[in-house]
């Protein structure tokens, strides 16, 4: 393989390109909108620099690796700082609970809301290393192509009784409800209901613990940066502002891609970290096979949309952490009304995202940046007119920080903006408004998931949260790594 197009400039895009420009691979990225990124986008306004996501950084070592594939160090163009606590946890009863890789600490916490809860904790712990080494050291760079790979995971993953929830596994090893909330809520950081979400994941407790949570300097926009800084070092093309809107095909083999611009490219491979489904159905319109696969795509669980509020404040608030969640009243019942009924409910928990107390740099001086993000259902099961609901959202939003964490805060801000449902669509042509792509229950892992190389496009690879091992900034990453290997391997 000699030339080769990837499709979007997400954190998967660029990692697969990355490691293909690594190789000698001729790559060109192909983004649709102004700035790279994806889901990483960020915007300026009024002095601040918002985020749009993801904000927490783990296993870092996974992005270092993209620069040592050419002998370089991800410090020459990346600062990453660590964050501590990882987070910091609250109820509406008052309770805050500081999540971090501190045991002594955390041991105390722990016996505040119930001493008989530490040992639990530590069983809980070494069952999450055990599910972390095989379902992320040993699994999660691999592409499972056939169900053959699946039949040999398989031993390993009913084991550690993968058929179970994140949250049933917890429960079985603590009591306290709130320790409960405070060791399953992470799966919602992928997309996944804490209810539902195959146990396998509680290896994210065991991923943060070891590698930390880092936040980089300046903010994700400039790790996005960074990786774009790297891939055209080693001889990249990024070209911006331009969607594709075909992906060509000759029978069983990709032959280019074409874009909106008449820009057209002939190459030895295409990889897609567009929408799953975008690319299949509307990329993929003359092929027979890609609108077989489309079709079954359609049909499966996809994973919530967020409402994320952006606004910037007066002053400096230094007893809000860099993160934090706040849960509401409800815990099952709440992600029953998002994932299951579709419901926006009148309760919400919500993540609160405050950069500047990791770098100031990100707001003007004597000003501080916040983003709130709330879990929401897709367009799919709530097909609201978010032009009316966003500002009333908005207010409720507002109203619960300044209740709960900051008062006054309403009359501190100085700009505000937010991001909908409906926004994934246009921005990213995300199905259904979906933020994390498909939802990551058992039946929707490994080889259950859309394959890293299609099954009859020989040449066609896909990247990103649609793909093996599914959303966020190591799964994705991930995703890069088990993708690259097919291509520059030929199997």
């Amino acid at each position: 393989m000699k030339r080769a197009a990837v499709i979007g400039a997400g954190f998967g895009g660029l990692a697969l390109a990355i490691r293909l420009q690594s190789a000698g691979v001729d790559t060109t990225i192909l983004e649709a909108r102004d700035r790279p990124g994806g889901r990483g986008y960020y915007w300026e306004k009024d002095g601040f620099v918002f985020d749009a996501g993801p904000t927490v950084i783990t296993a870092p070592d996974t992005l270092q690796e993209l620069w040592r594939l050419s002998g370089h160090d991800m410090a020459e163009d990346v600062t990453l700082v660590p964050v501590s606590p990882f987070y910091q946890l609250s109820w509406p009863d008052g309770t805050r609970f500081d999540y971090s890789n501190d045991d002594v600490q955390l041991n105390a916490q722990i016996a505040q809301l119930d001493p008989e809860d530490v040992a639990g904790y530590r069983r809980f712990l070494d069952y999450s290393a055990a599910v972390y080494e095989e379902g992320y050291v040993k699994l999660g760079h691999v592409a499972f192509l056939d169900f053959q790979s699946m039949i040999r995971a398989a031993p390993a993953l009913m084991k550690h009784q993968a058929w179970r929830s994140v949250y049933s596994i917890v429960a079985s090893y603590v009591k306290n409800e709130k320790l409960r909330q405070a060791l399953s809520f992470h799966t919602l950081l992928v997309g996944g209901n804490p209810m539902a979400t195959s146990s396998i994941y509680a290896l994210i407790h065991k991923l943060e613990r070891d590698g930390g949570v880092w936040f980089a300097k300046g903010g994700t926009n400039r790790l996005v940066a960074g990786m774009v800084k790297h891939f055209e070092r080693l001889g990249g093309v990024l070209r911006l502002n331009d969607p594709v809107s075909a992906i060509d095909t000759l029978g069983d083999r990709v032959t280019g891609v074409r874009t909106a611009s008449g820009f057209s490219i002939d190459v030895d491979a295409v990889a897609s970290n567009a929408d799953i489904v975008h690319s299949y159905r509307d990329l993929l319109k003359d092929s027979r096979s890609a609108q077989r696969t489309a079709s079954k795509l359609e049909r499966k669980r996809f994973s919530p949309s967020l409402f994320v509020l952006h606004f910037g404040v007066k002053g400096p608030v230094p007893e809000v952490p860099h993160h934090s969640i706040l849960f509401g009243p409800r815990y099952q019942g709440l992600l029953a009304d998002i994932y299951d009924h579709g419901v926006l409910s009148e309760d919400f928990s919500l993540y609160l995202h405050h950069p500047t107390a990791t770098d100031p740099s990100m707001a003007p001086e004597g000003h501080s940046t916040f983003y709130a993000l709330a879990p929401v259902p897709h367009l799919g099961k709530f097909p609201a007119d978010w032009s009316e609901v966003a500002p009333v959202l908005e207010e409720r939003i507002l109203d619960e920080i300044q209740r709960r964490l900051i008062p006054g805060l309403k009359d501190r801000i100085v700009t505000r903006f937010s991001y909908a449902p409906t926004d994934f669509v246009t921005d990213l042509n995300a199905h259904l408004g979906s933020a994390f792509s498909l939802e990551p229950i058992l039946t929707q892992s490994a080889f259950f998931r859309a394959h890293n190389r299609d099954d009859s496009i020989s040449n066609l690879y896909f990247v990103g949260a649609g793909t093996h091992p599914g959303a966020g900034i190591p799964g994705v990453v991930g995703s890069a790594k088990a993708t690259a290997a097919l291509m520059l391997g030929g199997k």
